[in-house]
């Protein structure tokens, strides 16, 4: 259905959001002098400036941020009326913007996509993929309605399913007289030569965090964020992975890399389903929610 607001309204809320008109332009996928032209007709229409134009972008007046204070709460109610109307109906359908982790867009994205497309053709589908932190961003700021994020704590959140669950494992080459024994300790990775991601990854965060609790000196040889990058230059001999048990299967079965569980503390990654504070849950978003939960399988072989 046709939105009862406006959408150049929802044009000023991205732009007053990222502060800037080329970021707004490129986050909604649009021209910038499209977007200036519909800022600027919004204006008109107001009689008054929106935003003031700087070196580094735009700011609001204070009148913008009095019609953004409005204009917030007005946006949420009208898409609450929509989804009343659709629910009526009792038929799924809208936009669903989804955020998944590069790891699980080969397993999740196609069947995902088949599944929505067959069951609720009404509900059209927006993917994005990045890393975790980013995603979650991205929940808060309500670009994404839900998205796969990692945790790398141990923590149980009721509004985040845990759908897949792996215990980390530190890789090294294959033979290798650690990584080869039935586990490692955290302690025992003193004096290792790490390859690790660099900060703010989250494992990384985590990793730090431990080190400190647990007063052991990490050796960080080289940083590569990429899970790929790491395991080849473990496997040319530089170093020290740590990485989801999963991942490594593969090369380990090939001989490629041998593994082993870390202990004492026992590390564990999960995936888990999180969903934007902003706005109100529809019907389409808990459908694609639902089949994201019965993809718990695909997801896990993904990690």
């Amino acid at each position: 259905m046709t939105s009862i607001i406006d959408p150049k309204w929802e044009l000023f809320l991205k732009v007053a959001q990222l502060g800037s008109l080329t970021r707004a332009a490129a986050s909604l996928d649009c021209l910038q002098s499209v977007l200036s032209r519909q800022i600027a007709l919004l204006e008109a229409q107001c009689g008054n400036r929106l935003f003031h134009r700087t070196g580094r972008g735009v700011v609001l007046t204070d009148f913008g941020e009095l019609v953004l204070a409005r204009i917030r709460p007005l946006m949420v109610q009208a898409e609450q009326f929509e989804e009343d109307i659709r629910s009526v109906a009792g038929e799924p359908m809208g936009e669903v913007r989804v955020g998944l982790l590069p790891s699980t867009v080969r397993s999740v994205s196609g069947p995902l996509f088949q599944a929505v497309r067959d069951a609720h053709p009404r509900v059209k589908l927006h993917f994005t993929d990045g890393a975790s932190a980013h995603l979650e961003e991205w929940l808060k700021q309500g670009r994404l309605d839900l998205s796969l994020l990692l945790r790398e704590d141990n923590e149980d959140r009721p509004d985040e399913p845990c759908l897949s669950e792996v215990s980390l494992h530190l890789i090294g080459p294959p033979g290798d007289h650690i990584t080869d024994r039935k586990h490692v300790r955290f302690a025992s990775l003193q004096g290792l030569s790490l390859i690790l991601p660099a900060a703010p990854h989250l494992l990384r965060a985590r990793l730090d965090l431990l080190a400190r609790e647990h007063a052991v000196q990490l050796s960080i040889a080289m940083e590569a964020d990429s899970v790929l990058l790491q395991q080849e230059l473990v496997a040319a001999g530089a170093g020290y992975a740590i990485v989801a048990s999963t991942t490594a299967q593969a090369d380990v079965a090939a001989g490629r890399l041998s593994s082993c569980p870390i202990v004492q503390p026992r590390l564990m990654r999960r995936i888990v389903l999180s969903s934007t504070p902003l706005r109100p849950s529809t019907l389409a978003t808990r459908e694609v929610a639902r089949m994201l939960f019965g993809m718990r399988k695909l997801i896990a072989s993904a990690q």
